[in-house]
This record gives C-alpha cells, sequence and structure tokens, in this order.
C-alpha cells in the first residue's frame, strides 16, 4: 500500500483551457496502464488541439486530480445515445501508480458521483477488465456491483471487461 501523500489532493473539472495537462494525463494513463482503456496511446497520441480541445467542451465533464500541482489522475462522465436518461458511465479512470492507495481515486469518483447526482443519474455504469484485481476491488468497496454484462477490448480480445453498476438512488 502506498504511503498518504504529504500534499493534499484536489480534483478540478478541466475545461477546453485545461487541454494541455488533460493532454499529457491521458497519455501518461495510456502508457501506465494500456489494458485498462478502449483508446491507445498510439490513437490518442495523434489527436490535434482542436481535437483535445472538442473532448473536453462536448458534454464529457472531466476531472483532474492534482498534488499540490502534479496532475496524479483524471476520469470522465459519459452516458451513451442510446441508455435511459438517468444513466451513466464512469469512463478513463487512472490514478499514477506512485499516487494509488492515497485517496486520489476516491476522490475522483466522489466528484464524478457528484456531477451525476446533479445532473439526475440514478445508475453509473463502467468497465473494468478481469484481469485488473485492484480496480474491481476498488469500485466494489465504493458499492459498484457486477451486472453480468462483459465484453472484449476492441484491439485485444484477450482483455475481457465486466460491467459493473451503482445505484446512487439508494
Amino acid at each position: 500500500m502506498a504511503e498518504p501523500s504529504a500534499l493534499a489532493v484536489r480534483v478540478i473539472r478541466v475545461t477546453a483551457d485545461h487541454w494541455r495537462t488533460y493532454r499529457d494525463v491521458r497519455l501518461a494513463s495510456l502508457i501506465d496502464s494500456p489494458r485498462a482503456f478502449s483508446a491507445t496511446y498510439a490513437e490518442a497520441a495523434e489527436l490535434t488541439e482542436e481535437q483535445w480541445r472538442a473532448r473536453l467542451h462536448a458534454g464529457l465533464p472531466t476531472w483532474i486530480a492534482t498534488e499540490g500541482v502534479k496532475p496524479v489522475g483524471t476520469v470522465s462522465l459519459w452516458r451513451t445515445p442510446d441508455q435511459p436518461a438517468d444513466e451513466g458511465v464512469l469512463i478513463g479512470m487512472w490514478v499514477a501508480s506512485a499516487s494509488r492507495g492515497t485517496g486520489v481515486a476516491d476522490a475522483l469518483v466522489a466528484a464524478a458521483l457528484e456531477h451525476a447526482r446533479g445532473l439526475g443519474r440514478r445508475r453509473i455504469l463502467l468497465d473494468v477488465a478481469r484481469e485488473n484485481h485492484r480496480a474491481a476491488g476498488f469500485y466494489r468497496r465504493l458499492g459498484f456491483r457486477p451486472t453480468g454484462a462483459s465484453g472484449a477490448m476492441p484491439w485485444d480480445s484477450s482483455v475481457i471487461e465486466e460491467t459493473l453498476a451503482l445505484d446512487l438512488s439508494s
């Protein structure tokens, strides 16, 4: 277990003006945990400034956690067009390895869930790779439960993700 950080964790909602910081954190996440995301580093590295800005401006609420001035994690909240209006999806969750176990993940998810509640979401879904036992345990500790749905990563069929859900109305 990592030692608690001496620096306070701060979670900020990012805007298109934060695109460089978000890009850097997202690319770091794809390098650090390539089997955890549906996107690849190669794909993300090719995005232009305009595309990064559009991602943060297009209704994809995104947060970055910092310790001091150093970005150490990120998460986004999404909703597919075919989802019920009261559902959302937690995506892009990542915490730098040196900051895992220090409360950064808790702070990021808390910010996203608070926002989801404010939007009237009653159920939040997420996908987690079966091989990522630490992340799955973290989500279960927060109350996320398996839905029975699963699927393979589009770029590697050996990575199977399970869908977990959290009922925000209880």
